[in-house]
């Protein structure tokens, strides 16, 4: 079984993604996760683009322990110069040139013929050996350049010292066979280049990325380049993610292995959306909010008699919460069953009938069913409009410093009666709810916090949605406000009174099931 080698480009060719730019002390902070997830190699900049990621390089080159750090550089003296120059006092440097080779690129971006294109990548990394063993030679644009050109510019690589040779498929033109075909017929016919690390950058134009990536370690490649989310030009680059559990799942016909420490995954996309703001969409593999998620009700029944029907990993080996059974229209009595049962119910079969039923007709006209729907459902009650069993009086924020703060006051059932309190946080909303929890005594688990403005001008009313749990139950609260603060705090307070009215219905339900065993 064979090593393949975890390139991992995220803090540059990701960063390149639209949206995806970080400061150095973020790429700092990823950095130092990706090290602990495992990667081998980290590319942390392109130091000759900018002071800004020259300093990045020169701050991970010195304080992250583990993976080699890489700087790419064009085949330029000065770039060479200033990557080496950025990776100074790093205890495992790479210096990454590139240069295009395909005829495209040739005639109308570098505007050079082949033959001194030959003599460009020998002296880019001849001289970049004078400042570093590791050297890392990447053909831009290889699988649209012609195959014997490419072999003459990566023998003269491996002939100058290159101790990796990377083939991009710069601009995601390749087919998995074009890639496999690509990267044995390079090993067949460079003198040298199998005693070297082959590698692979491949992009998603297609599609075909991850496909293409694993292609090519079949085919002889040791290292893969990737990205976690799959994030970089255009439509990003392969998952780093994908791959790694590509060749975890299908060792059986891959016979492959990274050291990737899977059970991080999770946590390491999870950074990355934080830090950059861009989440990965919902059906992402392996990652995505719905990656372990069921609404079908056949695929829940599965998935409830034993995981592995509709589930070929756990999420624990991805660091993923547990698996969810998702309510919607495509649900069935079974997965509604043990949604009941997980909410502390054990129905009938006459209630399950009246439930499922009633489930259907609500499912039709709502795209997502929570807990509160459900209790709705059971107990013949409405949570959409509940009595207002807290009431927020006045609500007096301060924000401004280290931490913000908040006092409020809130009445109830008791004419007369208010319950001051207060909280702080880490921003207005934050030092709010926390005034309401300690106002209400009880906690209200934030899950999710949406922020709309319901009319145009500086004036707009603001629409705030949350989600959240109270004693293990979901709930969604609203609020509205020219004020967004105090339409948070409104959306809170929605929640805690949904949370009181369920727990009311509740108790006269098991009322009334007691009245059923006693008679």
């Amino acid at each position: 079984m064979s090593r393949i080698l975890v390139f991992d480009t995220t803090l540059r060719d990701g960063e390149q993604s639209p949206g995806c730019g970080m400061t150095a002390a973020e790429k700092l902070r990823m950095a130092h996760e990706l090290a602990e997830l495992g990667v081998d190699v980290l590319e942390a900049g392109f130091a000759a683009s900018s002071r800004g990621d020259a300093e990045a390089i020169r701050r991970i080159a010195r304080e992250v322990q583990g993976p080699v750090v890489a700087a790419l550089a064009r085949a330029t003296q000065g770039d060479i110069r200033a990557a080496a120059d950025a990776l100074d006092g790093c205890a495992a440097p790479r210096i990454h040139v590139f240069i295009a080779t395909s005829d495209l690129h040739l005639a109308h971006k570098l505007r050079i013929g082949r033959e001194e294109c030959v003599e460009r990548a020998a002296a880019a990394v001849a001289f970049a050996r004078t400042l570093g063993d590791d050297v890392e030679f990447s053909a831009e644009d290889a699988t649209r350049s012609e195959p014997d050109f490419l072999c003459r510019v990566v023998g003269a690589a491996v002939r100058e010292g290159a101790t990796t040779i990377n083939v991009p498929d710069t601009v995601g033109y390749a087919i998995p066979t074009d890639m496999g075909a690509l990267i044995a017929t390079l090993l067949a016919r460079v003198p040298g280049l199998s005693e070297r690390v082959v590698s692979v950058h491949c992009h998603d134009d297609l599609g075909l990325a991850v496909a293409n990536s694993l292609a090519a370690v079949q085919a002889g490649a040791r290292q893969v380049e990737c990205t976690v989310n799959g994030i970089g030009e255009r439509a990003g680059n392969a998952a780093l993610e994908e791959i790694v559990m590509a060749l975890r799942v299908r060792r059986d016909r891959l016979d492959l292995w990274t050291g990737i420490r899977t059970e991080r995954l999770h946590r390491a996309s999870r950074l990355l959306s934080y830090l950059t703001g861009v989440q990965p969409q919902p059906n992402k593999a392996i990652v995505g909010r719905n990656a372990f998620a069921h609404e079908a009700g056949i695929h829940q029944h599965g998935v409830l008699a034993d995981a592995r029907t509709y589930e070929i990993m756990t999420p624990e080996m991805v660091g993923a919460p547990a698996s969810t059974l998702v309510l919607g229209k495509h649900s069935g009595r079974h997965g509604l069953e043990a949604r009941f049962k997980h909410l502390g119910y054990t129905l009938t079969s006459e209630e399950m009938d009246r439930v499922t039923a009633d489930f259907k007709a609500l499912a039709d006209r709502k795209k997502e069913i929570l807990d509160e729907d459900l209790l709705s459902l059971l107990h013949h009650g409405t949570l959409e409009d509940v009595p207002e069993i807290h009431r927020l009086e006045a609500l007096d924020v301060r924000c401004g410093g280290e931490a913000s703060s908040a006092r409020v006051s809130l009445c109830g059932a008791d004419p007369g009666i208010s319950r001051i309190a207060e909280g702080e946080g880490d921003g207005p909303i934050a030092a709010a709810f926390a005034a309401l929890a300690s106002a209400l005594g009880f906690d209200v688990v934030l899950e999710s916090l949406t922020i709309r403005s319901a009319t145009p001008g500086e004036d707009a009313v603001g629409e705030v949605t949350i989600r959240a749990r109270v004693h293990g139950r979901t709930f969604t609260g609203r609020g509205a406000s020219t004020d967004v603060v105090l339409a948070s705090a409104r959306a809170y307070l929605h929640v805690a009174n949904k949370a009181e009215q369920a727990r009311a219905l509740e108790a006269q339900y098991w009322a009334r099931t007691a009245d059923a065993w006693a008679v």
